[in-house]
């Protein structure tokens, strides 16, 4: 094939990938580009700490785990707020406090206040996170949006690509004007969400008759909108399932931000070094959405967590024979292979099992997964390094990562696969893990005979027979 031609396949193949969404999904991409080109303190926390403030590595972990804590707390508040209160409203005081905390952190200098700071900056950059993925299934249709969150995940990869290697320059001399970029960037992102981002939340059906059923997709018997509250979501065995899977792989994947830095640190690389491993993680992501969304969008949704759990874990297993930057970095493509397949997988699939007038809370839970992970990660890779070394750590991350794909295996074969009628699954109706998304082809089914009685009084009943699939209104 020649140049000419491949660059046109790969043009085709962009401008499909990119083509077909809503204007109002640009804005929020647009965004969370913003935020991300303003991305330091996930990223710098530890060597600020250990390297310019002279605390140790368990100190330093203990920070970044109550900065885990506070997405802990903040996860599911905020994810009730994006239900009651609303997508856009939950969004901007989120970004608005995310700067203010961020700002004071970078003026903090004692051991407590520098730890108080770190929960605040965790409650609030965390509060964000089910607002905008609520939003983003709001604003996109059904089949679209395995592409969409790939596309919002490139952004947060093209602006942690270019933030990352410029702030590891920026930490070289100031510490204090990456804090100070950083919470600019982000009070950017909420002025472009007041300007140009409406309201999004779906408008629920109001309540005829009877009690509302319970349960993730259910209606009630006069056509009522399910109640949702956070016990639906606890008593979901299948989501909190896959809640649980997802706690246990960003464990790992954590540990490019917490344990990776401070190993680096005690192998006397500094803050450049690290920077520029780390940032072959978002250059690679930025290079390689695109292509492998491409590949992976209409495949099995369980084999692909199961493949990514393991590349997840044995490349940051293979950590512990790095002895240079540039092993460093190979290490780093292997597991952000992992990465680039398994978000939009994970997301999406969270997306699916959610109802419509749930999302928020769903969406919460599923960021409380991650930012629980934030809160123990730390703790971990302090301990471990401190008491036994940076060997230990990522062998623990390799049998992890075998764990969670051993996880998702059995989960695979105590579910069913469901039955293809030819139509989409309406949004709210749970669909078993990892089952592919149905779309329009024809089926051939048996139909059983009917009587021209029986058809008389079907085409007479107001309420649908039980499991029959309900239209879902359009975002």
């Amino acid at each position: 094939m020649s140049v000419a031609s491949s660059v046109l396949a790969a043009r085709r193949a962009v401008l499909e990938s990119v083509s077909g969404l809503p204007r109002a999904f640009w804005w929020l991409w647009l965004s969370t580009l913003v935020n991300r080109l303003g991305a330091f303190v996930a990223t710098f926390m530890a060597l600020y700490l250990t390297l310019d403030q002279g605390y140790s590595a368990s100190y330093a972990g203990l920070v970044a785990s109550l900065h885990g804590l506070g997405g802990v707390v903040s996860s599911l508040g905020a994810g009730v707020l994006t239900d009651r209160l609303g997508r856009r409203p939950t969004l901007l005081i989120a970004q608005s406090s995310t700067a203010a905390s961020v700002a004071l952190l970078g003026f903090m200098r004692e051991p407590v206040a520098i730890a108080a700071v770190a929960f605040l900056v965790g409650m609030a950059s965390s509060a964000s996170r089910p607002a905008v993925q609520a939003m983003m299934a709001d604003i996109v249709k059904p089949e679209d949006r395995v592409r969409a969150f790939s596309l919002n995940y490139w952004a947060i990869n093209l602006g942690f690509a270019v933030s990352s290697a410029g702030a590891g320059f920026i930490a070289q001399y100031s510490y204090l004007a990456g804090f100070l970029g950083e919470a600019a960037m982000t009070l950017a992102c909420a002025v472009l969400i007041f300007l140009k981002l409406p309201e999004t939340r779906p408008e629920r059906a109001p309540v005829t008759a009877g009690k509302p059923a319970e349960g993730p997709g259910a209606a009630g018997a006069a056509g009522a909108e399910p109640v949702i509250g956070m016990g639906t979501v606890v008593r979901d065995g299948r989501f909190m399932s896959v809640v649980g899977l997802s706690f246990v792989v960003a464990l790992i994947f954590q540990q490019g931000y917490v344990g990776l830095p401070v190993a680096m640190g005690a192998d006397g690389f500094g803050s450049v070094d690290y920077g520029v491993a780390i940032a072959v993680n978002g250059v690679l992501i930025v290079v390689m959405q695109i292509p492998v969304t491409r590949f992976i969008q209409h495949r099995d949704a369980r084999r692909l967590l199961i493949v990514s759990s393991v590349f997840a874990g044995y490349g940051f297993g293979l950590t512990a024979f790095a002895g240079s930057v540039a092993v460093y970095a190979l290490t780093v493509c292997i597991w952000t292979l992992a990465e680039i397949v398994n978000a939009p997988t994970q997301t999406g699939l969270v997306v699916r099992l959610s109802p419509v007038h749930g999302r928020g809370r769903y969406q919460g839970m599923y960021t409380m997964s991650w930012s629980a992970a934030a809160l123990i990660a730390p703790l971990m890779s302090g301990f471990v390094i401190d008491h036994y070394g940076a060997d230990w750590l990522w062998g623990a991350c390799a049998v992890l990562g075998a764990a969670a794909a051993l996880g998702y295996w059995l989960l695979m074969r105590g579910l069913s696969e469901p039955e293809s009628t030819g139509s989409p699954v309406p949004a709210g109706v749970p669909v078993p893990v990892g089952s592919p998304v149905p779309v329009e082809v024809p089926v051939p089914v048996e139909v059983p005979v009917r009587t021209a009685a029986a058809a008389e009084e079907d085409a007479s009943a107001e309420v649908p027979a039980p499991g029959a699939a309900q239209a879902a209104p359009s975002p």
